[in-house]
């Protein structure tokens, strides 16, 4: 029986990856994650996820899935904060603007590899310096590209997006439904 292997420890993706109602297990890549920012962003993050794939096949018949999200401002990366001040400029640098969410995914089987990134803009209002401080003050911009979550209070600053709002959260369903169904429709016949 064929195995689904999430390449990642993100609680997001696992999330995500239930829309598809499929059984999966979590193997996180074991990798360096920087990224080459030798190529553009859209590049640098589908070579980051193409890694990560890679890292985490151990044997044949399994299918591994891997992602890596940044945000992208002006073709300059934004990706988890460091500190609670990076995240604040970040968040000052995104109001009242438009930025991409760029989501590098792979996914590895015995038929072979798919890699791409799906892009999607995301449309911010102007936020207040207050608004700023108490969202920092929740934590959750700490573990966020770009110092933000969609799904979470983040969702207030956004006043609208142009493609797949799941990538948004770190992964694009649809894509990964179409890559998963080229490059391993066994899982679905295993269903059957």
């Amino acid at each position: 029986m064929t195995q689904l292997i999430l390449a990642s420890a993100s609680p997001r993706r696992r999330q995500l990856l239930h829309l598809l109602g499929m059984d999966f297990s979590v193997r996180p890549a074991d990798i360096d994650e920087i990224m080459d920012f030798s190529l553009p962003p859209e590049a640098a993050v589908a070579k980051l996820s193409a890694r990560k794939a890679a890292a985490a096949l151990r044997a044949p018949g399994e299918v591994i899935l891997a992602a890596d999200t940044v945000v992208v401002l002006d073709r300059k990366v934004l990706g988890k904060p460091q500190s609670r001040n990076e995240a604040r400029e970040m968040l000052r640098a995104l109001s009242g603007g438009e930025h991409l969410v760029m989501t590098g995914v792979t996914v590895t089987s015995d038929r072979g590899t798919e890699t791409g990134t799906e892009i999607t803009a995301v449309q911010f209002r102007e936020l207040e310096d207050w608004e700023i401080e108490d969202y920092l003050a929740t934590g959750e911009p700490m573990d966020k590209a770009g110092a933000y979550g969609i799904q979470g209070g983040g969702a207030v600053f956004v006043t609208g997006i142009a493609g797949d709002f799941y990538n948004v959260m770190g992964l694009p369903v649809c894509r990964v439904y179409g890559m998963l169904r080229r490059l391993a429709p066994e899982l679905w016949e295993d269903r059957a």
